[in-house]
């Protein structure tokens, strides 16, 4: 991580205002964070948790995203308000000398802060923090009738570039498509300071 984190020229924690006037604290999340981070999870809507690519609700996941973080393979930025986790932007990037240069986004926010900007932010975060690690592309993976986050990530100008079919299994073990969404990164506008 300390390689990676060196090459990140975003100041931390800094605050942002959200669309109703209260304020967020974002930081890179810790290795200390693991107990935060599965509350947070666990008080996820079931729905949100349907559609994770892993169960963040187990302590066993977040222990390797916190392995990833110290690895260099995984940045996240976490969102608190008054202390409480609100949501995460995480940028995975591969180790693979061929995509070297893609990272992958996912974001969450909490039920109770949605609407308020905080995705967008997020994304914003993530995409300073890619150009900053010299990444050109950025992708999102969901599943079709994921109509709300597909929305949001087309707001933030990501295309539909590939749909393969039966490609993810849900919790209760239903084959659904995958849609995976890209953005390049040097495109993205939003810059939201």
């Amino acid at each position: 991580m300390a390689e990676t984190a060196t090459k990140i020229e975003r100041d931390y924690p800094r605050t942002v205002k959200l669309q109703d006037g209260s304020s967020a604290t974002l930081r890179l999340m810790t290795p200390k964070d693991d107990k935060s981070v599965l509350g947070f999870a666990k008080a996820l809507p079931p729905d949100d948790l349907l559609f994770l690519r892993t169960d963040i609700t187990d302590p066993a996941v977040v222990k390797e995203w916190v392995e990833n973080l110290g690895e260099g393979r995984t940045v996240t930025v976490l969102a608190e308000v008054k202390g409480e986790i609100a949501g995460y932007a995480s940028l995975h990037h591969s180790q693979v000398t061929w995509q070297r240069h893609v990272g992958e986004i996912r974001i969450q926010v909490g039920s109770r802060y949605r609407s308020q900007g905080l995705g967008r932010r997020l994304a914003a975060e993530i995409f300073a923090i890619a150009r900053d690690l010299d990444l050109r592309k950025i992708t999102a993976q969901m599943t079709p009738d994921q109509k709300g986050a597909i929305a949001t990530f087309e707001r933030l100008g990501f295309q539909p570039e590939a749909l393969l079919q039966d490609f993810v299994i849900d919790r209760a073990g239903r084959t659904r498509d995958l849609m995976i969404m890209a953005h390049d990164v040097a495109g993205f506008t939003d810059r939201a300071d």
